[in-house]
């Protein structure tokens, strides 16, 4: 199984031991890495790790205001690193307004990105399948109104809809990576194997559908590292 990880998972080690943090992912049996910040380090320092580790870069976690705001330089070092996804962590789309301006700019720059090479892709949190005033589900817009690809953080829509599998069946056209975490209904995060999303189910699924898996599990409880482990431990149980 060719597991990848979000570094932002283990960010206590990267801020600290960029390149240690690397090497212990790799030892753990990490195959891929999903980069959430690059901590200062150029093109070529990350490039040279990561051969020297024998990881593969599936994505990134980068800024939207990066690319509105810094275009030409925020494309040119994810080219020099060879990434093809960049993937938006996130944005404040919580009123019609803020969605509809959003709307508007992203689907230009995703097919300007599509030239250079680079798919632009979404991360949801629970609060995407929320209701707005005007009972409209951002979601549901960000799905019909844009032409991005979806990385599904099945965790998070196992918080605010319930039913991620059902998710990936709807939108396996649309999607380009599943984030495989864990935690409780409540929205407490948990190491895999230690809350309550079904992640066994989202495993065999992804699987099945081809789609790449990206671990992430957030608190760093007690280290980052430590719950990298328990969580690729636990997907060799599987």
């Amino acid at each position: 199984m060719d597991i990848g990880i979000q570094l932002y998972s283990v960010r206590d080690g990267m801020e600290t031991d960029f390149e240690g943090t690397l090497k212990k992912i790799s030892e753990l049996g990490y195959t891929s890495v999903e980069f959430a910040g690059f901590y200062g380090k150029t093109a070529d320092e990350v490039n040279r790790l990561l051969e020297q580790y024998n990881l593969k870069l599936s994505g990134t976690h980068s800024s939207f205001d990066d690319l509105l705001n810094n275009y030409e330089e925020t494309v040119a070092y994810h080219k020099a690193i060879g990434n093809k996804n960049y993937i938006i962590p996130g944005y404040d789309l919580w009123s019609q307004g803020k969605l509809d301006r959003f709307v508007e700019q992203i689907n230009p720059i995703c097919e300007r990105l599509a030239k250079d090479g680079i798919t632009l892709g979404f991360h949801n949190h629970n609060k995407e399948f929320e209701v707005l005033e005007n009972g409209e589900v951002v979601y549901e817009q960000l799905i019909y109104r844009t032409n991005l690809r979806l990385e599904i953080d099945t965790y998070w829509a196992f918080v605010g809809m319930k039913n991620p599998l059902g998710l990936l069946d709807r939108l396996a056209d649309r999607v380009n990576f599943v984030h495989v975490k864990d935690g409780m209904a409540d929205g407490s995060g948990k190491p895999l194997g230690m809350g309550e999303a079904p992640v066994a189910e989202i495993v065999k699924k992804a699987q099945a559908m081809g789609i790449p898996m990206v671990v992430e599990s957030e608190t760093c409880n007690p280290t980052g590292l430590a719950e990298a482990e328990i969580c690729i431990n636990y997907l060799k149980t599987l």
